[in-house]
């Protein structure tokens, strides 16, 4: 496996929609304001969060079953800005769709200045051939309120290419996750 450059990141997004929408640059600015970095890096790509967010709440006493998820646990809503309660999470999804191809596993971590707050920006891998908005769960480990900003970088992807295709690949497995558009709860 080798770690994949920006020329092959541009090449994989212009040839194969690999990243849709695709900035081939580092966004600092925007009319003139300071953003948090998004778009193509040296040897990865920023991924930017977009404004629909699902805000962890126990105002239902619930407990947390991934096998029967109580989307009731969550606040909904859309905003350029999101308010994580202390010690709390919150879900979103990226701006960008990704079509991670059959010999391609995507790893995301989460940027040094969230992570510099005690945000963690939890991910799991993007499989070979799964596609789809991801979906981004953010841990506020602090004891105050965090903001997290939409249309802003949030994450970095780091995509490992493999000398073979796999076997079977998530979208031969019929991945639950396959094709998700929005934020996604848990499935089983």
């Amino acid at each position: 496996m080798a770690i994949k450059s920006d020329k092959w990141i541009k090449r994989m997004a212009d040839n194969h929609g690999m990243i849709e929408p695709f900035t081939d640059s580092q966004i600092r600015k925007k009319d003139g304001n300071d953003l948090i970095s998004y778009g193509t890096s040296s040897f990865g790509y920023d991924v930017r969060c977009a404004t629909e967010f699902k805000v962890f709440t126990n105002i239902n006493s619930a407990v947390v079953d991934p096998k029967s998820f109580d989307e009731n646990s969550f606040v909904n809503f859309d905003s350029d800005v999101c308010i994580i309660p202390p010690n709390s999470f919150a879900l979103a999804r990226t701006i960008e769709f990704f079509r991670i191809p059959r010999n391609v596993l995507t790893i995301c971590l989460g940027k040094s200045t969230y992570a510099r707050c005690g945000i963690i920006v939890n991910v799991t891998p993007l499989e070979p051939e799964w596609e789809g908005h991801v979906t981004l769960e953010f841990s506020n480990t602090t004891p105050l309120p965090a903001k997290i900003y939409a249309n802003e970088g949030v994450a970095q992807m780091i995509f490992l290419e493999s000398d073979e295709d796999c076997e079977e690949s998530y979208l031969d497995r019929k991945g639950k996750y396959q094709g998700q558009t929005g934020v996604t709860l848990p499935k089983t």
